[in-house]
């Protein structure tokens, strides 16, 4: 692949950032997941250091207080963030990493590290978008309507990024972001 490089992949909850990602990682396996902290107690099945690391409140703020975190928010009371080090240490060596994260993040991402690939993933409506999270069957009514407002205010931010992407059909979302992204690692 050349260079090592960084990829934002963001977009609406639903939108199809994880299954796009996984279907990206099964076709290039030489692409990276940078493993995240946080403050949230590890869900079931989840191992420290494979899923995320799961940190104290006061620790992760150390990390921010030293800018040790590329990018970091609070989400549902909690806190996420990308540890630097080893995101650049693996770009150092050549490897390509994927951060997929929320609008935020990617935005902070643009400021402390401009040269990132930064993708934005569009839902071929919005409509389509609310079908998708009621399929899901995980979420109240309540908690679906938060979700679509949020989506209205990201979608209106996919301009900031170097390239969008609507995942309609998974086979051409997947195709164009290989394009870029391939597209980008040979320069």
């Amino acid at each position: 692949m050349g260079k090592g490089k960084l990829v934002v992949l963001t977009g609406p909850s639903g939108v199809g950032k994880g299954t796009l990602l996984r279907a990206l990682r099964r076709r290039h396996s030489d692409l990276k997941l940078s493993i995240s902290v946080t403050t949230r107690s590890p869900r079931s099945g989840e191992v420290d250091g494979q899923h995320y690391y799961f940190l104290t409140r006061t620790t992760f703020m150390d990390m921010v207080d030293e800018g040790d975190l590329l990018e970091w928010a609070e989400f549902a009371g909690n806190l996420y963030g990308t540890p630097r080090r080893p995101v650049e240490d693996a770009i150092a060596k050549g490897e390509t990493i994927i951060l997929e994260i929320e609008l935020e993040g990617a935005r902070q991402i643009r400021k402390s590290f401009p040269s990132a690939l930064r993708i934005f993933v569009l839902p071929p409506s919005l409509d389509a978008l609310e079908h998708r999270l009621r399929q899901r069957g995980s979420e109240s009514d309540e908690a679906i309507a938060r979700r679509m407002a949020r989506a209205r205010t990201e979608i209106q931010a996919s301009d900031e990024f170097d390239m969008t992407v609507v995942n309609d059909d998974l086979n051409v979302a997947l195709e164009q972001i290989e394009d870029s992204l391939y597209a980008t690692l040979t320069c």
